[in-house]
């Protein structure tokens, strides 16, 4: 894998104007469809093989009027102060809204708020529901603005009224967060580097990478129903990743020509090395996000294939024009002091070294061997104290979202409260039943039905609400005493569903947004510990190829656990038990949303694997090399902990960003990954793998001979390349065929003043000529007073 990348890294390198004008291409391209192809996303939550689905597909086949799986919108009325809702003005105010309601696009039915139940004891509170004829997903703008626009001119007589329901999805904005988190990203670089072009160029390729991939799910929802939770995932996810691999291939290639050699060896060998780290890393959250896809759940599935092909192109960015890109940075990849000292150090003939990394190796060598002193000890203590953060995990509650987690000066949550402190909580997450009877039975058994509910504890109300024309299917409205994410209504659902079959003739089902949600939860309840199986599993048989061992895998999939629980833990005490929720602006605690500990897990994965293999590669590689197994942790420890803290850092930032988005799903997917990041990278990765690897010493490395010519050698470190360019003269970097290793047979000399640099062609039958200007083969001395910083 190492000498394809090297080669591909030279190529691109070489080829810049032709790669750049390829990816600018496909930019242009996936922006077009994004603008012209893309449609609507949905916030709908349905699973295929639920009881909630089942008794909706019943439905639609029997009673096709009721919009089983239409929107539904619910406007509250509230009468103005000393007044009733009953009262002649405000009655006929609540009628003309009705009658406007009524007439409104894509509307089937609408109940009468006069009805029985429909306006609360107090004569002030009351409420009209509305089924549409298409789902959620299948509404148009338009068909949105027509609800809000009779809602504004009702509020015009003097009465409160707003508007809840699936109808009114709100739309994921994304703005200050990401910019946020982009301005951490390239403050970090800067001072990591010491130079703005080594800073933008991984901020300048993820911007790119993140544009292509949102870009090209935004165009496929013109195409398939994807969630409004999709692209921002995607960007999310590939902002943080796309920044983090061009932030290691930029540094590696700065060692490389610290080391003495020219830009387009280092390239080569930048793409070898850190390209070979990379395309694993980024191949383990693309595993780890595909493999959603088994779970089950649509949502998931969308939201991890979409994430995966984000990382995909992120890590072929980092590949293809990143290279490209440093030929024509040029010897600006480093700051102007760096420039002018590596120059006098090439001039006077002295041996090279990686300037960017100076203060790298003195502050991680100082950490790692204070580990090394105490290692017993700093083990104990980190993972007692990641123990102690994960105990509120224990209490993990799953639940869906609904109006009442919206935005406090929404349409949706001020409805949402105002049917609470009227009717009470259970108005809001009102069940739906279906009665399935022998035709013309259908009135009889469903007040048999309504009769045994009523009994049934948690229970205000239960009537039927409708009978299909054949009379063999019935429809019950329950109303349950708790809020619809509340356990009590949890239980309610499953009491009714245990009625089913109890009356002769009779099949009894639960459908409606709440008990879809319940079951949304259930089945994504029930998929984490087999996904978590999955992703375990692969963490070890991925480690163990890269690492040639069997106890690194096991500590590093350890290690990944205590991540994933100490995540958990820090969601619960938050979103769950209220835990500084003001202080991240979680207006309103409950159950965790459903799928946050899948994807968690998924993504944690394949984060915690990024960092596993770029610190524990280089120990390895130093002990390859002939270092013993403790001085090799403290060694490759220090190569690669400055870029890994900047890396973390960049990805803290990035997430943490999403934190102020006013949507809680958002907010809480941000928090989560944040939190994963903070402890993986500092905790588990930086301090408790150095104590792990300290303590087994040699023993790390252990492979059983037979495993051992069984496994196939993927040469991520890139060891088998350095021997093959440093022992025996090198590869065919350019595929010409003679061996050289560097494609044009170039020699680099100095004259004797140090300060001109000539570039002398031999056996190729050109004159010798002066091209200090190519930048493709410039090194970075004598260039220091010609380039700005």
């Amino acid at each position: 894998m190492a000498s394809f990348l090297y080669r591909l890294g030279r190529f691109t390198f070489r080829r810049r104007w032709l790669v750049t004008g390829l990816w600018l291409a496909v930019l242009a391209a996936a922006l077009t469809g994004a603008a012209t192809l893309s449609g609507p996303t949905s916030g709908a939550l349905r699973i295929p093989g639920t009881p909630s689905q089942e008794a909706i597909d019943l439905l639609e086949g029997r009673f096709p009027q009721a919009s089983a799986g239409g929107a539904t919108a619910r406007m509250v009325f509230a009468a103005p102060a000393g007044q009733l809702l009953t009262d002649a003005p405000t009655k006929a105010a609540v009628a003309q809204a009705v009658d406007e309601l009524r007439q409104a696009p894509q509307v089937v039915s609408v109940t009468d708020p006069f009805a029985p139940g429909a306006v609360n004891q107090a004569g002030v509170v009351g409420f009209a529901q509305a089924t549409y004829r298409v789902a959620t997903q299948d509404l148009t703008d338009g068909d949105r603005d027509a609800l809000l626009g009779i809602a504004e001119r009702a509020r015009r007589t003097g009465l409160t009224v707003e508007v809840g329901g699936d109808a009114l999805q709100p739309p994921n904005e994304q703005g200050l967060g990401e910019v946020i988190g982009v301005g951490v990203a390239a403050v970090v670089m800067v001072i990591t580097f010491g130079s703005l072009v080594a800073a933008g160029l991984p901020l300048l390729t993820a911007l790119l990478g993140i544009a292509v991939g949102v870009g090209a799910v935004t165009a496929a929802t013109g195409f398939v129903d994807l969630s409004s939770t999709t692209p921002v995932l995607a960007l999310m996810l590939g902002l943080a990743v796309a920044i983090d691999y061009a932030l290691f291939i930029v540094s590696r290639y700065r060692q490389e020509l610290g080391d003495g050699r020219d830009p387009l060896d280092a390239v080569g060998r930048a793409v070898g090395t850190a390209g070979s780290a990379v395309v694993f890393a980024g191949m383990t959250v693309v595993i780890a996000l595909a493999a959603l896809s088994v779970v089950g759940v649509p949502l998931l599935t969308q939201m991890g294939l979409a994430a995966a092909f984000t990382v995909a192109v992120a890590v072929v960015i980092a590949l293809t024009l990143l290279p490209a890109l440093l030929g024509f940075a040029g010897p600006r990849i480093f700051g102007r002091r760096a420039r002018s000292r590596l120059s006098r150090d090439v001039a006077v003939g002295g041996a090279t070294r990686d300037l960017a990394a100076d203060r790298t190796t003195t502050a991680g060598l100082r950490w790692a061997r204070g580990i090394a002193r105490r290692p017993v000890v700093v083990l104990l203590v980190a993972v007692a104290a990641l123990g102690i953060v994960a105990i509120p995990a224990l209490d993990l509650r799953l639940g869906m979202p609904d109006d009442g987690t919206a935005a406090p000066d929404s349409t949706q949550r001020k409805a949402y409260d105002l049917l609470a402190a009227g009717f009470g909580a259970g108005f809001n997450g009102p069940l739906t039943v279906v009665v399935d009877t022998p035709a013309g039975a259908a009135e009889t058994s469903a007040a048999q039905v309504a009769q045994r509910i009523t009994e049934l504890p948690g229970v205000v109300a239960a009537a039927t609400s409708a009978v299909n024309p054949a009379g063999d299917t019935a429809l019950l409205t329950v109303v349950p005493a708790g809020a619809p994410g509340d356990a009590s209504t949890r239980d309610l659902v499953q009491a009714v569903r245990r009625l089913d079959g109890t009356i002769a003739g009779t099949r009894i089902g639960v459908t409606g947004l709440t008990a879809i949600n319940i079951d949304v939860s259930t089945k994504l309840g029930e998929a984490l510990v087999p996904y978590l199986a999955v992703v375990v599993g692969l963490a070890f048989v991925l480690l163990m190829l890269v690492f040639r061992s069997v106890l690194v895998p096991i500590k590093a999939t350890l290690g990944f656990l205590l991540s994933v629980a100490a995540t958990f833990g820090a969601v619960v005490a938050v979103f769950q038990w209220g835990w500084a929720a003001g202080l991240l602006g979680v207006e309103r605690t409950g159950p965790i949303i459903s799928f946050l500990p899948v994807i968690l897990i998924g993504i944690v994965f394949g984060l915690a694997m990024d960092y596993q293999v770029f610190l524990v590669t280089r120990m390895r590689e130093d002990h390859v090399r002939g270092a013993a197994a403790r001085e090799a942790v403290i060694t490759g420890f220090g190569h690669g902990a400055r870029v890994v803290t900047a890396a973390a850092i960049i990805m803290v930032s990035v997430f943490a960003g999403f934190i102020i988005a006013p949507d809680p799903v958002i907010k809480s997917i941000g928090f989560a990954l944040a939190v994963a990041v903070l402890v993986d990278a500092f905790v588990v990765r930086m301090t408790i793998v150095p104590a792990v690897m300290t303590l087994l010493g040699k023993a790390a490395w252990w492979l059983p001979g037979r495993l051992d010519r069984l496994l196939p050698d993927l040469d991520v470190d890139g060891e088998k390349l350095r021997h093959r360019l440093d022992g025996d003269g090198g590869i065919d970097g350019d595929g010409d065929g003679d061996g050289d290793g560097d494609g044009d047979k170039l020699r680099l000399q100095l004259d004797g003043d140090g300060d001109k640099l000539h570039h002398r062609l031999n056996d190729d039958g050109e004159e010798p000529h002066d091209r200090r200007d190519d930048a493709s083969v410039a090194p970075i001395v004598g260039l220091s007073e010609r380039s700005p910083a």
